[in-house]
């Protein structure tokens, strides 16, 4: 019998875990086929998201589901989150959803049954999202960035609604550098991924933990450690830069050639200045960011530091 791990990262969710947890367990018992786990990670949370945590694990589940929760020891972000849930996964098949009922955890089956036709990932596409305008907008430039940066499919949709096989999660896992970034561990690892439609469900309570310093940090996380083409950008932006002050070089020359009397231009010589200057900061910029990434990972910074587990797994019983 194939086993099925849930994974869900928690934050602010003390009042919407629980009915995600029995959705899963209600849909479970009509997939009797399959056994599965809950694995839920608390990623610091500063209300009482670890209290009904403790309480789902304690409790019995109406399905043969086993719960398990982890609790960082400070907030490290949602994909830090998926990543320490991956680790402790064991199923044949891993489903990652969210905690605030968003995605619906009652049509997993949907994800299942394309992985079970062959694919190696399905990612939950929306016909008609219910998130805020700004959350809209932060996750079509991260589409956009996914697609130019990471060579993602044009006609693929992702989201934080996705089952995987246990191949391409021991691949993931293997990653442990400082800054991990889901989808890009997803589409290095297989080509064979597809979308299936589902339902997107309005918040039930509260609104999104993607603050728009979060957001910039993901997709900071998404180009830097999955691609080098914004230094290729970079690269070409300067020689078209030089290439433009070499042709503003020559035309001041003729022009003072035809007509010595005109008088060089204070105002054009400090935009160039200021443009220029501008390029080269940038550039550097993004030059730091690299090096600092670099150094940080080197300097062995973890991914989370795990505070608590509850229910541990007897291989953690074991170690």
């Amino acid at each position: 019998m194939k086993t099925i791990s849930f994974v869900i990262p928690c934050y602010r969710s003390e009042a919407t875990i629980g009915h995600v947890v029995a959705e899963i367990d209600g849909k479970m018992q009509e997939m009797n086929t399959y056994e599965y786990e809950i694995i839920l990670i608390n990623d610091c949370s500063p209300d009482h998201t670890l209290d009904s945590l403790r309480k789902l694990c304690a409790e019995k589940s109406e399905g043969n589901g086993v719960r398990r929760a982890i609790s960082f020891a400070k907030n490290f972000g949602q994909h830090s989150a998926l990543m320490a849930g991956l680790r402790e996964s064991s199923g044949d098949i891993v489903v990652c959803l969210d905690d605030d009922g968003q995605t619906p955890a009652d049509e997993v089956d949907k994800l299942i049954g394309k992985i079970e036709e062959g694919y190696d990932a399905v990612y939950a596409k929306y016909e008609h999202k219910h998130h805020s305008t700004f959350r809209n907008l932060g996750s079509k430039v991260n589409e956009l960035m996914a697609r130019v940066m990471l060579e993602k499919p044009k006609e693929l949709f992702v989201s934080s609604y996705f089952a995987v096989r246990r191949f391409v999660v021991e691949d993931m896992i293997k990653y442990e550098n400082s800054y991990p970034y889901v989808i890009g561990l997803v589409l290095r690892s297989t080509k064979s991924i597809t979308n299936v439609v589902v339902t997107h469900r309005d918040r039930e309570q509260g609104s999104s933990g993607y603050t728009l310093k979060k957001l910039l940090g993901l997709w900071f996380n998404g180009f830097t450690a999955f691609s080098v083409k914004p230094l290729r950008i970079a690269t070409a932006l300067g020689s078209l830069c030089a290439m433009l002050g070499f042709v503003y070089g020559i035309y001041t020359v003729i022009k003072k050639l035809i007509n010595p009397d005109v008088p060089l231009g204070f105002s054009s010589t400090m935009a160039a200045i200021v443009f220029f200057g501008g390029m080269i900061m940038l550039m550097l910029g993004m030059i730091g960011e690299y090096v600092g990434r670099i150094y940080i990972s080197l300097n062995n910074s973890p991914q989370y530091v795990i505070r608590e587990k509850i229910n541990p797994s007897e291989k953690d019983l074991n170690a």
